[in-house]
């Protein structure tokens, strides 16, 4: 059963060990992830469903990560002693690969034993009180925005009907093209585009959010929308109530934590 769901940031900055003077820059996401990560914890979740860029993302296939047990590899910021272990939760897999065999929707399972940061820093920050959580990590595609939907809508009934006690967590920073001195550089786009999905998730118009303009998305140069359009697939006829906890852009990058509250 579902138990949780949220959006959230997974900026490298947001990790203390690789920057500590990220962490005073981020200091409101910081605040908003410690709040969530005991929101989290209060639910008593057995397995986490995150769904965030992987080391192997297919132009047309979704994925699921095999690995047991799944590890962390941050090398590339300098990070050469991050240790975190998770195992997955194999009955969930195959419950999904099972239900998603039967679709229309192009799906493999993949192995990468060791994770990127896009998983290592949501889970670093949420899971400090959960060492025994098992994983699930989902990858998303290169596909249209619908098809990202309708895939959430297609894993749901596996997720609701599991014996478990299940947290989905999207994971992605918002524009890259905030200021001039962004990783994207400024663009017009990036500021509208994080306005306009912070505004669209409050009023829980996903209509909106799925017929997002194509051109505003790509010039926005974001990495959490897919992510986001997932989540919500997921929690279509669900009820919940959604809680932006925070939205900063300290370094020209859009950090969005929000926390969609079943009801």
């Amino acid at each position: 059963m579902l138990v949780f769901s949220a959006l959230v940031p997974n900026s490298p900055l947001l990790l203390p060990s690789i920057s500590k003077e990220g962490s005073a820059t981020t200091a409101k996401t910081g605040e908003a992830l410690d709040t969530l990560a005991d929101e989290l914890y209060a639910t008593h979740p057995e397995v986490i469903v995150l769904i965030s860029e992987h080391p192997t993302i297919y132009k047309n296939s979704f994925s699921i990560n095999v690995a047991d047990p799944y590890t962390f590899n941050l090398n590339e910021f300098g990070n050469l002693g991050f240790e975190m272990k998770l195992h997955p939760n194999i009955e969930l897999i195959d419950r999904l690969q099972r239900s998603l065999r039967g679709s229309d929707f192009s799906f493999t399972l993949t192995t990468d034993e060791s994770l990127n940061y896009a998983a290592a820093v949501p889970l670093q920050r949420l899971t400090k009180n959960l060492p025994n959580v098992q994983l699930v990590p989902i990858c998303f595609s290169e596909l249209e925005a619908k098809d990202h939907f309708q895939f959430g809508q297609a894993i749901k009934d596996s997720i609701m009907n599991s014996s478990k006690r299940i947290a989905v967590i999207a994971a992605g920073d918002m524009s890259h093209a905030l200021s001039s001195d962004a990783p994207a550089g400024l663009t017009k786009e990036g500021e509208q585009f994080d306005a306009t999905v912070q505004e669209l998730l409050s009023q829980k118009n996903t209509s909106g959010l799925i017929s997002l303009s194509p051109e505003l998305v790509a010039k926005a140069h974001e990495r959490s929308y897919r992510p986001l359009l997932i989540l919500m697939g997921m929690l279509d006829r669900i009820s919940y109530t959604p809680d932006i906890l925070s939205y900063e852009s300290p370094v020209g990058v859009g950090y969005l934590t929000a926390e969609f509250r079943l009801t």
